[in-house]
């Protein structure tokens, strides 16, 4: 379709509040593809392969954000991220070719699952220092190569199973597991990508418009959040609002 100048606009402040949610939390794609599928009339298949453009484009500067303040090791993370980054390319070529309900359904039952873990413990999520535990191999793959394969196959969510595991499992603080994250779904969006490019999913003139507010938003969530005092607490309490507006939504949709 072509795009009006208001089709602009809210590409752009949606993508941008879209970022803010992936950078900290996660759940923003419901943003992007709700833009792009009930405003921009592009099929669920096409949304899903286009959303992730703005998804690198939030990924890389929100990770520059990180590393600029110090926040961001990859060598500390090297493990999980090969280990999420092989599950993901399981989950993009699944993605190609099956639908996505039966993920959403699964994730429905996640999603309380999750909120129930981050309301138990906040104290966990609120440290102010990691403490990155050396997980068994076959542990690493059991927790991580799943979140890879969800990530890969419709990202929406990805973000904030990642963030459990990463904080009550590896011991990250919520901040540098924020970072950790932005770093690995640039890893494996830049191959979905290509993959999603190669089956024809992907409008790059929309994804290209969502970039501009994605990577804006991201930059800035990034830089700011990790020199704030305290930023571990507002992030944690962010991804409580999150995951709870998630649970909600997703029961009465039901």
């Amino acid at each position: 379709m072509e795009l009006e100048f208001y089709h602009y606009a809210i590409a752009i402040v949606g993508g941008f509040v879209a970022a803010i949610m992936n950078t900290l939390a996660g759940y923003g794609s419901i943003i992007t593809l709700t833009i792009m599928m009930d405003l921009l009339g592009l099929p669920a298949n096409m949304a899903n392969g286009t959303n992730r453009v703005n998804i690198l484009a939030n990924g890389v500067a929100g990770s520059l954000g990180y590393y600029k303040n110090g926040k961001l090791s990859i060598e500390e993370g090297k493990e999980i991220l090969v280990t999420v980054c092989v599950g993901a390319i399981v989950g993009i070529m699944l993605a190609v070719n099956v639908s996505n309900e039966q993920f959403r359904e699964i994730f429905k039952y996640l999603v309380v699952v999750l909120l129930i873990s981050i309301v138990v413990n906040p104290k966990k999520w609120i440290r102010e220092t990691s403490e990155v535990t050396d997980l068994p191999w076959w542990k690493m793959i059991l927790i991580y190569f799943p979140i890879g394969v969800y990530g890969g196959f419709i990202q929406m969510g990805m973000g904030i199973v990642f963030l459990m595991a990463a904080v009550l499992v590896s011991k990250y603080t919520i901040i540098k597991a924020n970072a950790l994250k932005l770093v690995l779904i640039v890893i494996y969006t830049f191959i979905s990508i290509f993959i999603f490019h190669f089956n024809g999913l992907i409008d790059w003139k929309i994804g290209a418009v969502l970039s501009i507010g994605t990577a804006l938003g991201g930059y800035l969530t990034a830089n700011y959040s990790s020199k704030i005092k305290n930023a571990n607490l507002y992030a944690y309490r962010f991804l409580v609002v999150v995951v709870l507006i998630v649970v909600i939504r997703t029961f009465l949709n039901t």
